[in-house]
């Protein structure tokens, strides 16, 4: 009948729209990852991005900055599709102009914070790590605002960069506390975002926090990369016809052994 004829135009045509929209995000996600990794003598930089089916808010970048450090950050704007690609793709850029003018990361993410929270829905935020590396003193500055704590692989162990900071563009006059880390040789960090945490395998148990710490401090360089290591961890554990649901970003960043 005419009616259901009516319903499945209608039906196709919001498909269609959706698929559309879906697109346009991815587009915009793309543009924003950066197109190559900053080369740094005696430092290994590996990102690894793998998107979701429906675009998550991952974003990851690098800044160069005075004095020949470099800028590290990894962030998470909540939600699909695109509102959250245009709220990523907003902080990073709103990041990338305060980067250079920013004393310290803590500075940095309160910077980005204010202008955030006038222009974001209400029921949306962005986690977001940022990292500063300064590669003659192996020391790496970094602040949190919100996003999954990276690991410090050392000597056996993976330890924590714990900093305290709210997500961005819930509430303006933020401020930020800062750590600071050493990396000593062969110390290798890991920033990531949930994805990989969250991937449940067919009962429903979670990838998690606590296996993902273990693997990291079990992780040998010498054999394989850490990304490579864990991803082949997960497909282990998720099995086969696993749907990822969630983008997954991994981005290490590792003193090459003298």
């Amino acid at each position: 009948s005419d009616v259901w004829q009516q319903r499945l135009q209608r039906e196709r045509i919001e498909r269609e729209r959706i698929e559309q929209e879906l697109q346009v995000a991815r587009r915009i996600q793309q543009a924003s990852l950066p197109k190559e990794v900053p080369s740094l003598a005696g430092w290994q930089i590996l990102p690894f991005y793998q998107p979701a089916r429906e675009v998550g808010g991952d974003f990851y970048d690098f800044f160069d900055l005075e004095e020949g450090r470099l800028g590290v950050v990894v962030g998470d704007a909540t939600g699909k599709g695109m509102p959250a690609a245009l709220m990523m793709a907003s902080t990073r850029s709103t990041l990338r102009a305060v980067a250079q003018a920013s004393e310290s990361p803590g500075d940095a993410l309160r910077r980005v914070n204010d202008p955030l929270v006038t222009d974001i829905p209400s029921n949306m935020f962005v986690t977001c790590f940022y990292a500063i590396l300064d590669p003659k003193s192996a020391t790496l500055s970094y602040a949190n605002a919100g996003h999954d704590l990276p690991y410090l692989h050392r000597n056996g162990e993976a330890e924590e960069l714990r900093a305290r900071g709210m997500p961005l563009g819930l509430m303006p006059g933020m401020s930020y506390e800062e750590g600071e880390a050493s990396l000593g040789e062969g110390g290798c960090v890991l920033f990531y975002s949930d994805g990989l945490v969250e991937a449940h395998d067919p009962e429903g148990e979670m990838f998690g926090f606590p296996r993902l710490r273990t693997l990291v401090a079990e992780h040998d360089a010498a054999e394989r990369s850490l990304v490579d290591f864990l991803m082949e961890e997960l497909y282990s554990f998720v099995g086969d016809g696993w749907e990822q649901e969630d983008d997954i970003t991994l981005v290490t960043l590792r003193r090459s052994a003298s």
